[in-house]
């Protein structure tokens, strides 16, 4: 499993991280200080570090200087949102910038997209008895094979990735079609009904008023 260490000083901010890349299958340590977080790193082995700028102990910055001859990817997420504070954390080695506050679903993306990068993706996600093969574009749901449409198989990864967050219709749509949005929400709806019934998910995904769908796992 792909581990993430999370460095913030607000123990807010860590929970709402922790909570969402956990839901999306990650393995997540979360610290908020500087000092403790240099500990951590020494002891154990992560596949990713998000790392607060300002911090008590020691900066992001200094633990960035700390972390770059171990090749470990970075992504800093800091409230400093100023032009030469990204040029800085960019040019110290991080691999992404991303300023507070900010959308769940963009921070999901993110981690993806650099994990991706240093080939570290989890090729397999799984939802209750429900597996997807990413690769090999292969559904089973305990043990037997689901045959979905493409749109299909792109919702449905969508929603593993976001467990138990409320992702909007747009977000859904654009990213899936890959066209923007325009408030007709059929084809999405029609698309996710044929996604509940093939994955006996009728009380899993649902439907949240005035934003979009949820795939509530427990």
């Amino acid at each position: 499993m792909i581990k993430i260490l999370i460095v913030d000083d607000e123990k807010p901010i860590c929970d709402l991280i922790d909570m969402n890349l956990s839901a999306a299958g990650y393995q997540c340590t979360a610290v908020q200080d500087g000092l403790e977080a240099l500990d951590r790193i020494e002891k154990d082995d992560y596949d990713l570090i998000l790392l607060d700028v300002m911090l008590p102990g020691a900066s992001g910055y200094d633990i960035m200087e700390y972390i770059r001859p171990l090749e470990v990817p970075v992504i800093f997420i800091t409230a400093k949102h100023e032009v030469k504070d990204r040029v800085k954390g960019l040019k110290l080695g991080a691999d992404d910038y991303l300023v507070k506050p900010f959308d769940v679903v963009e921070l999901v993306a993110r981690v993806e997209a650099v994990l991706r990068r240093y080939n570290k993706t989890e090729q397999r996600l799984t939802a209750g008895d429900v597996t997807v093969d990413v690769d090999a574009r292969m559904v089973t749901k305990a043990g037997r094979p689901v045959v979905l449409t493409n749109k299909e198989f792109g919702l449905l990864v969508l929603f593993i990735k976001n467990k138990n967050v409320a992702l909007f219709r747009e977000t859904l749509y654009e990213k899936v079609w890959k066209e923007e949005y325009y408030g007709d929400s059929r084809t999405l709806d029609l698309h996710v009904q044929r996604l509940r019934r093939k994955l006996g998910w009728e009380h899993s995904l649902v439907a949240v008023y005035k934003i979009g769908y949820r795939l509530e796992v427990s």
